[in-house]
């Protein structure tokens, strides 16, 4: 059946291009009436699911963080010069070839364009693709150098676990609006994108989820591109990679989040973490009302 990972959403969006060269584009265009007439209800839920519990993003945070990403790219690329936004010509893939491809075979990344690159394995989330730490410790070590491009390991537990040790060459990015500007930088094809937190139960997968579902609205316009559309969650979080490969961590350690010295700190980023969808939701409320 196909996967949850599609994340389609429906909130209005100035789709932001960029050129993803895999796909077919010789189609004829489909009607959005007529795509839906063809869909069968697994692939509706599939394409269209209800808000992920584990999230932490109910329908209010969609829509505010798609009216502030909408000003904001907007903005950016029509006022700034220097912009990296870049537009994506329009494009009309086979829409029902690519749906029917992804239901049939749940092995092919998000966009339907090629297989998944990396071997994955059954975790704790049946709708994310996970990786062993073998896995990373393999990409990192450049083993997979020939059949991807680049690779980024976003680290989303906060900045005094990171600190404490890290994956080497991971970003540490534990908020919403650091995870949206991945969306500003330059695709690459062949480009992977692996997500973790301490043990990727929860950080980790939430941010995940988000980005994809931006990601789906940045380009509604040109259904099933991506900018990212090979993501993975490494099983088991930074915790199993230390047990594992100590060597590619820097520093070689590991601070759990309930450290007993950094009790304060875990309070302080907490309340971050969850400020700013607040200020969303309540900048969105006063705007509706003015309607």
């Amino acid at each position: 059946m196909l996967s949850k990972r599609l994340f389609d959403t429906d909130c209005d969006f100035d789709a932001i291009s960029a050129s993803v060269s895999t796909l077919r584009f010789d189609a004829t265009p489909v009607k959005a009436d007529n795509l839906m007439s063809v869909m069968t209800p697994n692939i509706k839920r599939s394409l269209f699911p209800d808000d992920d519990e584990d999230s932490g993003l109910d329908m209010d945070d969609h829509i505010t963080l798609t009216h502030t990403l909408t000003k904001s790219a907007k903005r950016r690329c029509t006022e700034d010069d220097n912009s990296t936004c870049s537009k994506r010509p329009k494009v009309y893939p086979d829409i029902k070839a690519v749906v029917t491809k992804l239901e049939e075979n749940d092995d092919f990344i998000a966009d339907g364009s090629r297989i998944h690159t990396l071997p994955t394995v059954t975790g704790k989330h049946s709708d994310l693709k996970s990786i062993t730490s073998q896995t990373l410790a393999d990409v990192v070590n450049g083993d997979y150098d020939d059949v991807i491009s680049d690779y980024k390991i976003i680290d989303c537990r906060y900045p005094y676990e990171f600190e404490g040790g890290h994956v080497r060459g991971a970003e540490n990015m534990y908020l919403h609006e650091t995870i949206l500007t991945l969306l500003q930088e330059p695709t690459k094809d062949k480009q992977v994108v692996i997500f973790h937190c301490e043990f990727s139960s929860e950080r980790g997968p939430k941010m995940l989820r988000f980005l994809r579902s931006k990601d789906r609205e940045l380009n509604k316009e040109n259904y099933p591109l991506l900018n990212f559309p090979e993501i993975y969650l490494l099983d088991s979080g930074y915790k199993a990679f230390f047990n594992e490969q100590p060597d590619l961590c820097d520093p070689v350690s590991y601070r759990p989040m309930l450290h007993s010295d950094h009790s304060e700190d875990l309070r302080h980023f907490r309340v971050k973490s969850k400020s700013w969808t607040a200020g969303e939701k309540r900048r969105y409320a006063r705007k509706a009302m003015r309607f």
